[in-house]
Order: C-alpha cells, then structure tokens, then sequence
C-alpha cells in the first residue's frame, strides 16, 4: 500500500499533476494542513484542500485524511509530528512518498530531514521511503505582477483620456482570466518534467563518514561510470593503486562495497547480473563524487593502510 503525505500550501497541480502523469499507484494520500497567514490565506489553502481531496479520489481512487499542523513556523514540532506519522505507515507496511513541494519551507524541511533520519535509523525500510519535489511549469505571481504594471499604466492613461475604453475592456478580461486561474490552480501552474519524470526524487545521504579507501571506490566508480562485477571493479582498483591482485585485496573491495551499498551507507548501488553483481553509483553516490573535486581528491592523498 502506497501512502502519499502531501502539506497543502496554495498549490493545486504540484500536488496531483505527477501523480497522475507518472501513473503511480496511490492508495492513500495524507493532506496536511495548518494556518498560514492571513484568514484570507486560510480559506483559500482549505478551498484547495476540499479540491485536492476531491480530485485524488475521482482521478486516483485513492482515500485521504486530513492531518492538522498546529503551527506550520514551529520546525521542532512539525518534525515530531513528521517522525511518528512516516514511522506509523511503516509500520502499517506501506511505502511513504513525501512531497515537499508546498507549504511553508518549515514543514517542507521538518518532513523531508524527519524522512532522512528514519532512512538512516530502519536501514531495511530505506527502499520504502521517499522524498520528492516537483517543479512548476509556471509560477503565477510574475504574471499577476506584470498585470498590475499594466493596470497602473492604464490607470495613468485615464488621467488624460488616451484610448481609455479599449484599454479597460482589454485589461479587464486580463485580470479576469488570471484570477480564474489563480483561484483554480493557486499559485503555480502545472507540472514540469525534468530528465524524464515529473517527480524529482530527493536523496538521502549517510550520516557515516567516507573512509579514505572507500573514497577511493568512489571515486574510480565515478570515472567509470560501472563495473559488470565487484571482481572488475577490484581489478580496476589493483592497476590504479599499483598493487598486486590478490584473494585478499579482492575481498578487501568487497567487503568496503557492502559498506557502501543499500544496506550500508547507501552510495553504491548493486543490481544481480548472473551470478555477479553489476555494481554503479547511487544518486546520492554521484552526487558525493560531484562534490569531491579531484582537486580535493589530490590534496587529501589518503593513507590506505
């Protein structure tokens, strides 16, 4: 069973749309929503929520709760409340997507480290849990600011008479249909697609140090893109390190690759090829490669005794 956990913010198509476009089983959908601002703002976030819950039951078949964040600008307490409430569907036997789209950044944030942290604590529920962000097509607030330019401009013009009746009707339909908008959608339109999928999943990274020659795994992974076996990869390692190949080396990599995988620290991932195990770098792995210039690489020339 697939449980989506969805904060309610004054977005409509970030919050559905890759739903929808990804054809993702969705089972559940937990709506969190909480005062933000204004009453006016209030209002319009609960008008979406009753739209939301609406539109993921006829379009996903899928049930929704609603949960209430009491203080949406209280980190500690949004975090809580994200821990016991990811760690409560776990423990149902469901997998969890976390959208961190919307909302005020305090919630985004709590939900998506309180998610990091229960990766790192119940390592064989890491598969079961996701955090994702979706990006808009379009955000309305820059139209709605370049309409008003527009409007002042007219209103200017009324002063001295210039083509007055033309220009009323032209930025009247305008504002009309952009407020139709914004009353429908929010404010965002649409669902971006980037490399594919209009779900970018966010990674999570160990809170374990990187070892010196498990630096250096990374790293030849990192320039190679993959290797068909941890014996390659391990051979690989024995020509750039100038050292003799040996059972104890070769056992040496496997065991700082089990380190590095799924079940460890999460950088390196392995997928069953026969009776080898084609081995590559995670997300998460080639962003920590991405980050380690070779610049930094060179100055820190690790001991790998």
């Amino acid at each position: 069973m697939q449980t989506h956990i969805v904060p309610v913010g004054f977005d409509y198509d970030r919050l559905i749309a890759p739903l929808v476009r990804e054809q993702l089983d969705v089972d559940r959908v937990i709506l969190l929503e909480g005062a933000v601002g204004s009453e006016a703002n209030v209002e319009y976030s609960r008008n979406l929520a009753k739209k939301l819950e609406k539109d993921y039951r006829n379009l996903l078949g899928a049930e929704t709760e609603q949960f209430v964040v009491d203080d949406v600008y209280d980190y500690d307490e949004a975090f809580e409340q994200a821990f016991e409430l990811i760690n409560a569907e776990l423990d149902a036997g469901n997998e969890v997507w976390v959208n961190v789209s919307a909302m005020p950044r305090t919630v985004s944030f709590a939900f998506a480290t309180a998610a990091h942290s229960i990766m790192v604590e119940r390592e064989g529920d890491r598969e079961r849990i996701h955090t994702y962000y979706t990006v808009p097509e379009k955000y309305l607030e820059t139209e709605l600011a370049e309409e008003l330019r527009k409007q002042t401009a007219m209103l200017e013009d009324l002063q001295t008479g210039e083509n007055v009746s033309e220009r009323v009707d032209e930025r009247l339909e305008t504002a009309r249909d952009l407020l139709d908008e914004f009353d429908e959608r929010g404010t965002t339109i649409g669902a971006k697609e980037i490399d594919g999928s209009h779900i970018v999943e966010l990674p999570v990274a160990s809170f374990s140090n990187v070892k010196p020659f498990e630096e250096v795994i990374l790293f030849t992974l990192g320039e190679h893109g993959e290797f068909e076996s941890v014996s390659e990869l391990a051979q690989e390692l024995a020509r750039d390190m100038g050292e003799e190949y040996t059972d104890s080396f070769r056992s040496k990599v496997i065991y700082n690759v089990d380190r590095l995988g799924p079940g460890g620290k999460g950088y390196i991932e392995q997928e069953e090829h026969g009776k080898s195990y084609r081995t590559t770098l995670s997300r998460i792995g080639e962003l920590w490669v991405r980050a380690h210039s070779a610049e930094d690489r060179e100055r820190r020339e690790p001991d790998l005794t």
